[in-house]
């Protein structure tokens, strides 16, 4: 009897506390959409709310991640099959302060209009998308998220993944005010971080003479990386093209005052918040032992040869590169997926007999490119998440693993430490390791035959992917432009591999059972604290129709939330 009055008593707190729980609107409607002090349950819940994301924004001014927004337009024009036919693509870093700072790394995009610009026959211009506003959708509000300033009303739990939310719809109290949120938010119900939230921000006043200002909707989801801290990860934004929609000059997109809004879609990755390199003083404080000397055998060669000092020296290049590239978060630490891919490149060396070590690294971007430095494959995320199957896999992999077994060297002007010294726009500048066109010719000889004698001999799906970054090129060049690499898509690398496209069956988007390539995302999942990679899990869903197949396109993120216990090696300080 006594276990019963306990969670009895213990429910109904819980009950009270979130808003009278499968009957919000019997909470008290002043105490949830108006800012005045009060000491009942629900007041209290909701200060807490307040007060946890003012500590997440503090914690977050120290800290410039990267964040990664690819996005895709689709024609608004008759006949369009909802296909992107545009696409546009920001890589920087970000800090929250007073305001969202952003650092410019790389982008391919239209340029701005400039003021007075007009185009012929009263068309619309272009929209001109700016990569600082994606920044600004990790926060619900910089400076101002509290009950002074908005409305929050209770509508139900919900679970995402693991993690119990209590979700409220919040609205500013001022609507006339710009740059507010409006939208959804969920909340976890253990610490009260908000996790999750999707909306948009209100139109402010129009400035006479100015340029029209545009928000976009967006879904903004964020990770438990420690306990009790959570982080921003991906955003997912889309545009039906519909008038009316609002914004400010810090937002994505500021367009020409003809300019229509246009049916897109995009998704905003973000993580580099605490990398490995950051930690490495620690080792300065380390005690280490050293154990007793042991005999030495004098007959050993102690000196070096020039052939053992060269191939040394390409290690360091090699070496030297690769700790740069993961130093500037763009490269992952070792870890699961590289084994899956270095158990393909093993089947590989061995079938085809080459007298070779190699390994595989991934790079965290979304283009789809490979290269190789020294004895090391490097493949983006972005590509293995839209391979459809291991031979495609297994075939792009040959196509590096032919330049390392022919021994094209790797720039060994890296092998000075001074000349890795930059910063990460610089170092996007100065890293390129695209192959020469006689080495991609050699390579592309060798590729065949290392395929022809692997264990992969069905590569009908890895012609039929062939097929498909061909017909592709033309819409969506900046997912097919390579950042430091070889373009796995240009006409000569498609020429050069010739022989798998022309085995495939004709390339029909319109059969529901020919899978060619996969959206993005389908994959890799990435840790935005420490950078790690692991493949994801999910469960097969039978297609309903052909449009469901959506090859290389941004969709939208349906996370499942976990918690964790600590982050080892790299446990933030807790707020």
């Amino acid at each position: 009897m006594t276990r019963f009055f306990v969670l009895l008593v213990s429910f109904s707190l819980l009950t009270a506390r979130v808003g009278a729980g499968a009957e919000p609107t019997s909470a008290p409607v002043s105490s949830l959409t108006t800012g005045t002090a009060s000491s009942g349950p629900v007041d209290h819940l909701l200060d807490q709310i307040v007060e946890r994301e003012r500590t997440f924004l503090e914690g977050m001014r120290g800290r410039a991640p990267l964040i990664e927004t690819y996005i895709q337009e689709t024609s608004s024009s008759a006949g369009s099959d909802g296909r992107p036919d545009k696409d546009h693509y920001f890589l920087g870093r970000f800090r929250l302060g007073e305001n969202v700072a952003y650092e410019k790394l790389l982008e391919r995009t239209d340029p701005a209009p400039k003021p007075g610009f007009k185009l012929r026959g009263n068309k619309a211009a272009p929209m001109a998308f700016l990569p600082r506003g994606f920044a600004q959708m990790t926060v619900i509000d910089l400076h101002d998220f509290n009950r002074a300033t908005y409305a929050f009303d209770f509508i139900r739990r919900e679970f995402l993944g693991e993690v119990r939310c209590l979700v409220f719809d919040i609205a500013p109290l001022h609507p006339g005010e710009g740059g507010r949120f409006t939208g959804r938010v969920w909340v976890e119900d253990r610490d009260n971080n908000v996790v999750r939230f999707d909306g948009t921000y209100t139109q402010g006043p129009t400035v006479k003479g100015s340029l029209p200002e545009r928000y976009f909707h967006f879904d903004s989801w964020r990770l438990n990386v420690a306990p009790g801290q959570w982080v921003p990860a991906e955003i997912y934004v889309e545009e039906d093209g519909a008038a009316g929609a609002s914004g400010s000059p810090s937002s994505p997109g500021t367009p020409h005052p003809t300019a229509e809004m246009p049916h897109f879609k995009a998704q905003s990755r973000i993580w580099d918040y605490n990398p490995a390199s950051a930690n490495n003083l620690a080792e300065l404080t380390s005690i280490l032992v050293d154990s007793q000397s042991e005999v030495k055998d004098e007959v050993a060669p102690q000196d070096a040869s020039p052939l053992e000092s060269q191939r040394s020296w390409e290690r360091q290049a090699e070496e030297n590169i690769l700790a740069r590239l993961e130093k500037g978060g763009l490269l992952a630490p070792p870890g699961p997926v590289d084994e899956v891919l270095n158990t393909v490149v093993n089947n590989l060396i061995v079938s085809a007999g080459l007298n070779v070590d190699a390994h595989c690294r991934v790079l965290l971007t979304t283009p789809t490119e490979t290269f190789s430095v020294g004895h090391t494959i490097v493949i983006s995320r972005g590509l293995i998440d839209v391979l459809p199957d291991e031979t495609s896999l297994a075939l792009v992999l040959a196509a590096e693993l032919a330049h390392i077994a022919l021994g094209h060297p790797t720039p060994t002007e890296f092998a000075f430490h001074n000349r890795t010294m930059l910063s990460d726009a610089e170092l996007l500048q100065r890293f390129r390791f695209a192959r020469s066109a006689p080495e991609l010719t050699e390579a592309g000889k060798k590729t065949i035959e290392i395929m022809r004698a692997s264990p992969y001999q069905k590569t009908g799906n890895a012609g039929l992917f062939l097929k498909a970054l061909a017909s592709q090129g033309p819409a969506l060049q900046s997912l097919l432009a390579a950042n430091l690499g070889n373009q796995v898509a240009n006409a000569d690398a498609l020429s050069r591999l010739a022989e798998f496209a022309a085995s495939a069956p004709a390339l029909d988007e319109d059969k529901i059972e020919q899978i060619a390539a996969l959206p993005l995302g389908s994959r890799v999942k990435l840790n935005p604290w420490t950078n790690r990679i692991e493949l994801v899990k999910t469960r097969p869903l039978a297609l309903l129709s052909p449009r469901e197949k959506m090859p290389f396109e941004v969709t939208p993120f349906a996370l499942y939330l976990t918690r964790v216990d600590r982050v080892a090696g790299s446990e933030p300080a807790q707020p």
